[in-house]
Protein backbone atom coordinates (compact mmCIF):
# COMPACT_ATOMS: atom_id res chain seq x y z
CA UNK A 1 0.00 0.00 0.00
CA UNK A 2 1.19 3.29 -1.17
CA UNK A 3 0.34 6.62 1.53
CA UNK A 4 -0.91 9.43 0.22
CA UNK A 5 2.57 11.25 -0.40
CA UNK A 6 3.58 8.71 -2.34
CA UNK A 7 0.23 8.41 -4.27
CA UNK A 8 0.52 12.14 -4.93
CA UNK A 9 3.72 11.99 -5.94
CA UNK A 10 3.04 8.87 -8.21
CA UNK A 11 0.26 10.81 -10.29
CA UNK A 12 2.02 13.70 -11.00
CA UNK A 13 4.64 11.93 -12.43
CA UNK A 14 2.31 10.01 -14.49
CA UNK A 15 0.88 12.98 -15.80
CA UNK A 16 3.91 15.21 -16.22
CA UNK A 17 5.27 12.05 -18.28
CA UNK A 18 1.92 11.75 -20.18
CA UNK A 19 2.45 15.64 -21.00
CA UNK A 20 6.29 15.83 -21.88
CA UNK A 21 7.19 12.18 -23.27
CA UNK A 22 10.19 12.78 -21.15
CA UNK A 23 11.59 10.66 -17.87
CA UNK A 24 10.82 12.61 -15.02
CA UNK A 25 13.58 13.73 -12.28
CA UNK A 26 13.16 14.63 -8.65
CA UNK A 27 12.98 18.39 -9.09
CA UNK A 28 10.75 18.82 -11.87
CA UNK A 29 8.23 15.99 -10.01
CA UNK A 30 8.64 18.45 -6.65
CA UNK A 31 7.46 21.44 -9.05
CA UNK A 32 4.74 19.39 -10.24
CA UNK A 33 3.52 17.79 -7.23
CA UNK A 34 3.41 21.40 -5.44
CA UNK A 35 4.56 19.64 -2.45
CA UNK A 36 7.49 21.03 -0.07
CA UNK A 37 9.90 18.53 0.06
CA UNK A 38 13.50 18.04 0.05
CA UNK A 39 15.30 16.07 -3.51
CA UNK A 40 16.22 13.73 -1.68
CA UNK A 41 13.16 13.04 0.07
CA UNK A 42 11.46 12.95 -3.44
CA UNK A 43 14.38 10.58 -4.43
CA UNK A 44 13.89 7.60 -1.72
CA UNK A 45 10.07 8.04 -2.50
CA UNK A 46 10.94 7.35 -6.48
CA UNK A 47 13.12 4.60 -5.22
CA UNK A 48 10.25 3.00 -3.27
CA UNK A 49 8.32 3.38 -6.06
CA UNK A 50 10.60 1.66 -8.23
CA UNK A 51 10.90 -1.52 -5.84
CA UNK A 52 7.47 -1.66 -6.06
CA UNK A 53 7.48 -1.97 -10.22
CA UNK A 54 5.47 0.85 -10.79
CA UNK A 55 8.07 3.41 -12.23
CA UNK A 56 11.70 2.54 -14.27
CA UNK A 57 14.55 4.31 -14.98
CA UNK A 58 15.38 4.28 -18.82
CA UNK A 59 18.66 3.74 -19.43
CA UNK A 60 21.36 5.86 -17.95
CA UNK A 61 18.37 8.65 -17.71
CA UNK A 62 18.21 10.21 -13.79
CA UNK A 63 14.18 10.61 -14.06
CA UNK A 64 11.76 8.27 -13.88
CA UNK A 65 8.88 6.83 -16.43
CA UNK A 66 5.66 4.44 -15.32
CA UNK A 67 5.37 1.15 -16.25
CA UNK A 68 2.85 -0.94 -17.22
CA UNK A 69 1.89 -1.66 -13.27
CA UNK A 70 2.31 2.37 -12.53
CA UNK A 71 -0.42 3.11 -15.40
CA UNK A 72 -2.98 0.46 -14.24
CA UNK A 73 -2.64 1.74 -10.53
CA UNK A 74 -3.00 5.33 -12.07
CA UNK A 75 -6.19 4.54 -14.18
CA UNK A 76 -7.68 2.48 -11.61
CA UNK A 77 -7.27 4.61 -8.45
CA UNK A 78 -6.19 8.27 -9.46
CA UNK A 79 -8.10 9.03 -12.45
CA UNK A 80 -10.67 11.40 -12.59
CA UNK A 81 -13.12 11.69 -15.94
CA UNK A 82 -15.16 14.05 -15.24
CA UNK A 83 -18.41 12.93 -17.36
CA UNK A 84 -20.58 16.11 -16.78
CA UNK A 85 -17.49 18.24 -18.24
CA UNK A 86 -18.74 17.05 -21.77
CA UNK A 87 -21.26 17.84 -23.90
CA UNK A 88 -20.75 15.84 -26.56
CA UNK A 89 -18.54 15.43 -29.54
CA UNK A 90 -18.91 18.48 -30.94
CA UNK A 91 -16.72 19.86 -28.19
CA UNK A 92 -14.07 18.03 -29.02
CA UNK A 93 -14.20 19.12 -32.43
CA UNK A 94 -16.06 16.75 -34.48
CA UNK A 95 -19.47 16.15 -36.18
CA UNK A 96 -22.02 13.96 -34.79
CA UNK A 97 -22.56 10.30 -36.08
CA UNK A 98 -26.07 10.29 -38.69
CA UNK A 99 -27.94 7.28 -38.80
CA UNK A 100 -27.66 4.88 -41.69
CA UNK A 101 -26.54 1.91 -43.14
CA UNK A 102 -24.25 0.21 -40.63
CA UNK A 103 -21.25 -0.19 -42.29
CA UNK A 104 -21.37 2.95 -42.84
CA UNK A 105 -22.25 4.46 -39.31
CA UNK A 106 -19.11 2.08 -38.29
CA UNK A 107 -16.66 2.90 -40.55
CA UNK A 108 -17.58 6.91 -39.62
CA UNK A 109 -16.97 6.09 -36.00
CA UNK A 110 -13.83 4.62 -36.60
CA UNK A 111 -12.33 7.90 -38.25
CA UNK A 112 -13.78 9.34 -35.76
CA UNK A 113 -11.86 7.91 -32.85
CA UNK A 114 -8.82 7.80 -35.19
CA UNK A 115 -9.26 11.48 -35.98
CA UNK A 116 -10.23 12.88 -31.93
CA UNK A 117 -7.28 10.33 -30.23
CA UNK A 118 -4.64 11.18 -33.26
CA UNK A 119 -4.24 7.31 -32.68
CA UNK A 120 -5.73 4.37 -34.20
CA UNK A 121 -9.80 3.81 -34.10
CA UNK A 122 -10.94 0.49 -34.19
CA UNK A 123 -14.83 -0.43 -34.34
CA UNK A 124 -16.74 -3.76 -34.56
CA UNK A 125 -19.16 -4.47 -36.82
CA UNK A 126 -22.70 -4.85 -34.84
CA UNK A 127 -24.06 -8.37 -34.65
CA UNK A 128 -26.81 -9.80 -35.60
CA UNK A 129 -28.47 -12.84 -35.41
CA UNK A 130 -28.76 -15.01 -38.26
CA UNK A 131 -32.31 -15.70 -38.93
CA UNK A 132 -34.36 -17.14 -41.61
CA UNK A 133 -37.72 -15.95 -42.50
CA UNK A 134 -37.98 -17.89 -45.07
CA UNK A 135 -35.60 -21.28 -47.22
CA UNK A 136 -35.89 -22.38 -50.11
CA UNK A 137 -33.68 -25.75 -52.41
CA UNK A 138 -33.11 -25.55 -56.24
CA UNK A 139 -31.83 -28.62 -57.41
CA UNK A 140 -28.52 -27.37 -59.88
CA UNK A 141 -27.17 -30.56 -61.08
CA UNK A 142 -26.58 -34.05 -59.56
CA UNK A 143 -25.41 -33.55 -55.80
CA UNK A 144 -25.44 -29.54 -56.30
CA UNK A 145 -28.15 -27.37 -54.35
CA UNK A 146 -28.39 -23.66 -54.61
CA UNK A 147 -29.77 -22.76 -50.88
CA UNK A 148 -31.80 -19.51 -50.76
CA UNK A 149 -32.15 -18.09 -46.91
CA UNK A 150 -34.31 -15.19 -47.32
CA UNK A 151 -33.81 -12.59 -43.61
CA UNK A 152 -36.43 -10.56 -42.19
CA UNK A 153 -35.84 -7.60 -43.40
CA UNK A 154 -35.58 -9.13 -47.20
CA UNK A 155 -31.88 -9.67 -47.01
CA UNK A 156 -31.01 -12.73 -49.65
CA UNK A 157 -28.70 -15.23 -49.43
CA UNK A 158 -27.64 -18.01 -51.72
CA UNK A 159 -25.16 -20.70 -51.19
CA UNK A 160 -24.52 -23.80 -53.50
CA UNK A 161 -23.92 -26.90 -50.89
CA UNK A 162 -22.58 -30.03 -52.59
CA UNK A 163 -24.36 -33.07 -50.79
CA UNK A 164 -23.83 -36.90 -50.70
CA UNK A 165 -26.26 -37.75 -52.46
CA UNK A 166 -28.73 -36.73 -55.25
CA UNK A 167 -32.62 -35.18 -53.70
CA UNK A 168 -35.14 -34.63 -56.37
CA UNK A 169 -36.61 -31.67 -56.82
CA UNK A 170 -40.16 -32.80 -55.03
CA UNK A 171 -37.85 -34.06 -52.22
CA UNK A 172 -36.34 -30.70 -52.11
CA UNK A 173 -39.68 -28.60 -52.26
CA UNK A 174 -40.70 -31.43 -48.97
CA UNK A 175 -37.65 -30.25 -46.89
CA UNK A 176 -37.95 -26.73 -47.90
CA UNK A 177 -41.87 -26.60 -46.50
CA UNK A 178 -41.19 -28.44 -43.53
CA UNK A 179 -37.99 -25.94 -42.27
CA UNK A 180 -40.42 -23.25 -43.08
CA UNK A 181 -43.33 -24.33 -40.98
CA UNK A 182 -41.07 -25.42 -37.92
CA UNK A 183 -38.18 -23.02 -38.04
CA UNK A 184 -38.95 -19.78 -39.73
CA UNK A 185 -38.61 -16.64 -37.60
CA UNK A 186 -35.72 -18.44 -35.49
CA UNK A 187 -31.57 -18.10 -35.02
CA UNK A 188 -29.32 -20.51 -36.65
CA UNK A 189 -28.31 -20.72 -32.85
CA UNK A 190 -31.80 -21.51 -32.08
CA UNK A 191 -31.96 -23.94 -34.80
CA UNK A 192 -28.49 -25.62 -34.09
CA UNK A 193 -29.73 -26.27 -30.64
CA UNK A 194 -33.48 -28.12 -31.63
CA UNK A 195 -31.59 -29.96 -34.25
CA UNK A 196 -29.41 -32.12 -31.66
CA UNK A 197 -32.70 -33.11 -30.26
CA UNK A 198 -34.94 -33.62 -33.14
CA UNK A 199 -32.18 -34.53 -35.93
CA UNK A 200 -33.00 -38.29 -34.85
CA UNK A 201 -36.94 -37.66 -36.02
CA UNK A 202 -36.62 -35.67 -39.05
CA UNK A 203 -36.56 -37.54 -42.27
CA UNK A 204 -32.54 -38.49 -43.58
CA UNK A 205 -33.07 -35.64 -46.27
CA UNK A 206 -34.35 -32.92 -44.05
CA UNK A 207 -32.09 -33.37 -41.33
CA UNK A 208 -28.88 -33.63 -44.14
CA UNK A 209 -30.66 -29.78 -45.70
CA UNK A 210 -30.93 -28.62 -42.70
CA UNK A 211 -27.85 -29.01 -40.71
CA UNK A 212 -26.25 -27.92 -44.44
CA UNK A 213 -28.26 -24.72 -44.37
CA UNK A 214 -27.28 -23.62 -40.46
CA UNK A 215 -23.42 -23.98 -41.09
CA UNK A 216 -24.39 -21.81 -44.22
CA UNK A 217 -26.19 -19.49 -41.62
CA UNK A 218 -23.30 -19.72 -38.97
CA UNK A 219 -20.57 -18.96 -41.42
CA UNK A 220 -22.44 -15.64 -42.61
CA UNK A 221 -22.87 -14.37 -39.14
CA UNK A 222 -18.93 -15.27 -38.25
CA UNK A 223 -18.74 -13.06 -41.43
CA UNK A 224 -19.98 -9.84 -39.72
CA UNK A 225 -17.35 -10.00 -37.20
CA UNK A 226 -15.42 -7.51 -39.05
CA UNK A 227 -13.08 -5.02 -37.32
CA UNK A 228 -12.97 -1.71 -38.90
CA UNK A 229 -9.59 -0.02 -38.34
CA UNK A 230 -8.41 3.44 -39.14
CA UNK A 231 -5.52 6.09 -38.10
CA UNK A 232 -2.56 3.73 -38.44
CA UNK A 233 -0.55 5.93 -40.09
CA UNK A 234 -0.96 7.67 -36.89
CA UNK A 235 1.64 5.90 -35.24
CA UNK A 236 4.49 6.56 -37.15
CA UNK A 237 4.38 9.61 -35.28
CA UNK A 238 4.78 8.58 -32.31
CA UNK A 239 7.95 8.09 -30.76
CA UNK A 240 7.82 4.94 -28.80
CA UNK A 241 7.24 2.96 -31.84
CA UNK A 242 8.92 4.90 -34.72
CA UNK A 243 11.86 4.28 -33.10
CA UNK A 244 11.77 0.82 -33.53
CA UNK A 245 10.87 -0.62 -36.65
CA UNK A 246 10.45 -4.16 -35.96
CA UNK A 247 7.81 -3.08 -32.86
CA UNK A 248 6.46 -1.00 -35.76
CA UNK A 249 6.30 -3.69 -38.19
CA UNK A 250 4.38 -6.29 -35.99
CA UNK A 251 2.04 -3.57 -34.78
CA UNK A 252 0.79 -2.98 -38.36
CA UNK A 253 0.50 -6.89 -38.87
CA UNK A 254 -2.17 -6.74 -35.80
CA UNK A 255 -4.25 -4.37 -38.26
CA UNK A 256 -4.02 -6.49 -40.81
CA UNK A 257 -4.31 -9.98 -39.69
CA UNK A 258 -7.19 -8.04 -37.20
CA UNK A 259 -7.42 -11.83 -35.33
CA UNK A 260 -6.20 -10.26 -31.99
CA UNK A 261 -8.55 -7.24 -32.63
CA UNK A 262 -11.37 -9.50 -32.45
CA UNK A 263 -10.32 -11.27 -29.66
CA UNK A 264 -9.70 -8.33 -27.92
CA UNK A 265 -12.87 -6.37 -28.71
CA UNK A 266 -14.90 -9.76 -28.01
CA UNK A 267 -13.90 -9.42 -24.03
CA UNK A 268 -14.47 -5.95 -23.97
CA UNK A 269 -18.09 -6.24 -25.17
CA UNK A 270 -18.68 -8.16 -22.33
CA UNK A 271 -17.68 -5.41 -20.04
CA UNK A 272 -20.20 -2.64 -18.71
CA UNK A 273 -19.00 0.53 -19.56
CA UNK A 274 -15.60 1.88 -20.77
CA UNK A 275 -12.41 -0.93 -19.91
CA UNK A 276 -8.91 0.08 -20.14
CA UNK A 277 -6.22 -2.80 -21.37
CA UNK A 278 -2.32 -1.95 -20.92
CA UNK A 279 -0.12 -4.20 -22.48
CA UNK A 280 2.19 -5.99 -20.53
CA UNK A 281 -0.12 -6.67 -17.97
CA UNK A 282 -1.94 -9.05 -19.86
CA UNK A 283 -2.20 -11.69 -22.95
CA UNK A 284 -5.30 -9.84 -23.88
CA UNK A 285 -2.89 -6.92 -25.45
CA UNK A 286 -0.04 -8.22 -27.51
CA UNK A 287 2.38 -5.56 -26.75
CA UNK A 288 3.42 -3.98 -23.87
CA UNK A 289 3.83 -0.73 -25.26
CA UNK A 290 0.20 -0.77 -26.46
CA UNK A 291 -2.79 0.74 -24.07
CA UNK A 292 -6.11 0.29 -25.73
CA UNK A 293 -9.25 2.26 -24.24
CA UNK A 294 -12.56 0.05 -25.11
CA UNK A 295 -16.50 0.68 -24.72
CA UNK A 296 -19.30 -1.59 -25.99
CA UNK A 297 -22.67 0.30 -27.73
CA UNK A 298 -26.14 -1.01 -28.45
CA UNK A 299 -29.11 -1.38 -30.99
CA UNK A 300 -32.41 -1.24 -28.98
CA UNK A 301 -30.62 -1.91 -25.63
CA UNK A 302 -28.98 -4.85 -26.67
CA UNK A 303 -25.10 -4.56 -26.80
CA UNK A 304 -24.26 -6.15 -30.41
CA UNK A 305 -20.53 -4.23 -31.00
CA UNK A 306 -17.57 -2.85 -29.39
CA UNK A 307 -15.32 0.23 -30.19
CA UNK A 308 -12.11 1.69 -28.97
CA UNK A 309 -8.92 3.71 -29.34
CA UNK A 310 -5.08 1.81 -29.69
CA UNK A 311 -2.34 3.66 -29.09
CA UNK A 312 0.75 4.32 -26.64
CA UNK A 313 0.92 3.60 -23.19
CA UNK A 314 1.94 7.49 -22.97
CA UNK A 315 -1.85 8.58 -23.54
CA UNK A 316 -4.11 11.22 -22.17
CA UNK A 317 -6.46 8.59 -20.81
CA UNK A 318 -9.10 11.10 -19.01
CA UNK A 319 -9.21 12.65 -23.18
CA UNK A 320 -9.36 8.91 -24.57
CA UNK A 321 -11.79 7.62 -22.12
CA UNK A 322 -14.20 10.87 -22.94
CA UNK A 323 -14.01 10.04 -26.93
CA UNK A 324 -14.79 6.87 -26.80
CA UNK A 325 -17.40 6.89 -24.23
CA UNK A 326 -18.84 9.81 -26.54
CA UNK A 327 -18.70 7.71 -29.68
CA UNK A 328 -19.64 4.45 -28.23
CA UNK A 329 -23.55 6.77 -27.48
CA UNK A 330 -23.23 8.53 -30.80
CA UNK A 331 -23.14 4.78 -32.45
CA UNK A 332 -25.84 3.42 -30.64
CA UNK A 333 -28.04 6.05 -31.37
CA UNK A 334 -27.31 6.48 -34.88
CA UNK A 335 -27.74 2.27 -35.32
CA UNK A 336 -31.06 2.13 -33.03
CA UNK A 337 -32.65 4.72 -35.39
CA UNK A 338 -31.07 3.34 -38.54
CA UNK A 339 -33.82 2.17 -41.46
Amino acid sequence: MLDDRAKLLLKALVERYIADGQPVGSRTLAKAAGLDLSPATIRNVMSDLEELGLIASPHTSAGRIPTARGYRLFVDTMLTVRRDGLQGVGEMGAPGIEAGQPQRVISHAAQMLSSLSHFVGVVMAPRRASVFRHIEFLSLSERRVLVILVSPDGDVQNRIIHTQVHFTQSQLLEAANFLNAHYSGLTMEEVRSRLKTEVDVLRGEIATLMKAAVEIGADDNAGQEEVVVSGERNLLSVSEFSSDMGNLRRLFDLFEQKTQLIRLLDVSAQADGVRIYIGGESQVVPFEDLSVVTAPYEVDGQVVGTLGVIGPQRMSYERMIQIVDVTAKLVSNALSHSK
